[in-house]
């Protein structure tokens, strides 16, 4: 994808113990940027977790984790995540992750979230604020299935 499909990244700098014996970022960390960039899409788009869901009384549950390695970051890389929420589903998130140092695409993921009730944790549908708020952020429409 290009980076021009994304509205948001969030930059990093990898921190010395982020990296392995090998002198590259642990395979490991790489969700944690992801969840990162997450949290900081959130913020961005004007619902900083989690308070932005809890007062609306609904949660966001992971569902699904996929990480693809192109390169690897090292020590003291500056590297930008880069999110983008491709499909709205009836009750769930797809996103689309890279990261990218400089020009440079190092890694691809995705990341899948379960909209719930948090007191039962049974899944609920996508509430219309968390809707309304990524369709007025996003440049390119993610995908809506509403059954």
């Amino acid at each position: 994808m290009a980076k021009s499909d994304f509205s948001f990244f969030y930059p990093l700098r990898v921190r010395w113990a982020e990296v392995d014996r090998q002198g590259i970022v642990f395979n490991g960390h790489y969700l944690t940027y992801f969840d990162v960039a997450v949290t900081e899409y959130y913020r961005a788009i004007g619902l900083p977790y989690p308070e932005g869901f809890a007062q609306h009384g609904t949660d966001l549950y992971a569902k699904k984790a996929v990480v693809e390695y192109h390169r690897s970051a090292e020590y003291d890389d500056v590297i930008e995540v880069h999110i983008r929420v491709a499909r709205l589903g009836r009750s769930s998130l797809r996103f689309l992750l890279e990261i990218h140092r400089g020009d440079l695409h190092l890694i691809s993921g995705e990341l899948v979230y379960v909209n719930a009730d948090p007191a039962t944790r049974k899944a609920a549908p996508v509430p219309a604020f968390l809707r309304d708020a990524i369709k007025g952020f996003e440049r390119t429409a993610p995908e809506e299935v509403t059954s």
